[in-house]
């Protein structure tokens, strides 16, 4: 081949690769930077909640259709309802959901392990209840010394709200060597475990507190504002993947916004917002609630999207206590930063 065709392969080759690199700069921002949402936008954001009174928010954002109204219309909405946290946050760690509203020490616990999402806003504050059977003689923490008590999910919320209030009365779990015993049981189905005796106490989140009092006549041993940290216990938060938020940080404050406004509709037509909730629960399970026992249930739940910190932090020392993490280092896990722009906006 001749010194002649050889350069014109070169300077022909060189220009091609000039205009492949101008194209590719014509693809990013005028400061070079990518645009997640452009690029990357989400044509679904999959959410994640449960059939609760503690995910109220998520319930009435999606029946008044404020995510719809809050994405857009090129973006569908799709929701997956989970039993425990720990079904949740193994649905965000497999890439089943997005974002959605959780219980805050199974994201805790998992951050521990692998710090792949974040918490980007409160859902709700109490919400919970220590509840005992009516026939018991336990008349205080104290008195649960040597009982059977009924909890969610181990390493659940409400088991380490359980643990402060024990750790406080001088007793522990078995786990830990004392001499309470605890049960993991589906909330729905501890009324059972109360009227064959099985059970001797639940620490329960609502509506299932007030249906243990209604279906099994338990008594409440600490009421919402009693137990745990009080009407301060963070319940229940907002939490998202940081690959979602990251590649779509716009419809994260979308969202983010679709969730303020939910909260605020509930605080400000609790009646209606009862309504939606039941209509929503009997949509999905089948389960007809009484409108008399969630409006108590929503009445021991305080909606807001404000995040204790302090809280998180006393309920991550004690997840490390009972063995649940190896360390308590939650330094990143709340990113409040799409929380401030929702509400700038």
């Amino acid at each position: 081949m001749g010194d002649v065709m050889m350069k014109q392969l070169k300077s022909g080759g060189f220009i091609l690769i000039l205009l492949l690199a101008m194209l590719a700069a014509g693809c990013g921002t005028k400061d070079g930077d990518v645009q997640p949402d452009s690029l990357n936008a989400a044509k679904e954001v999959r959410i994640g909640y449960f059939p609760n009174m503690t995910h109220i928010a998520t319930i009435i954002a999606l029946e008044n259709d404020y995510f719809e109204e809050a994405v857009g219309s090129d973006i569908q909405i799709v929701t997956k309802t989970f039993a425990d946290g720990a079904a949740f946050m193994e649905g965000m760690s497999t890439d089943t959901i997005d974002l959605g509203t959780v219980g805050p020490t199974p994201v805790i616990n998992n951050y521990v392990k692998n710090p792949a999402h974040q918490i980007i806003a409160g859902a709700i504050n109490a919400g919970a209840v220590l509840v005992v059977r009516e026939d018991s003689d336990i008349q205080s923490v104290a008195d649960l010394d040597g009982k059977k008590i009924a909890i969610p999910a181990i390493g659940g919320t409400q088991d380490i709200m359980l643990m402060k209030e024990l750790k406080e009365a001088g007793l522990s779990v078995k786990l830990n060597g004392g001499t309470v015993e605890t049960i993991k049981q589906a909330p729905a189905d501890t009324a059972a475990l109360f009227l064959r005796k099985d059970v001797d106490a639940a620490a329960t989140q609502e509506p299932w507190g007030v249906n243990l009092q209604h279906k099994a006549n338990a008594k409440v041993l600490l009421d919402s504002d009693e137990f745990a940290w009080g009407n301060e216990s963070t319940n229940t938060v907002l939490v998202a993947a940081k690959s979602f938020t990251e590649a779509n940080p716009d419809v994260t404050t979308s969202i983010v916004q679709a969730h303020i406004k939910a909260i605020a509709f509930i605080n400000e037509h609790p009646e209606e917002a009862v309504q939606l909730f039941i209509d929503h629960i009997k949509e999905i399970t089948n389960q007809q609630l009484e409108t008399e026992e969630v409006t108590l249930a929503l009445a021991r739940s305080i909606p807001t999207y404000d995040i204790n910190e302090q809280v998180l932090k006393e309920m991550t020392t004690i997840s490390k206590e009972a063995g649940y993490i190896a360390n308590d280092n939650i330094e990143g896990l709340i990113n409040l930063s799409y929380l401030e722009q929702a509400l700038q906006q």
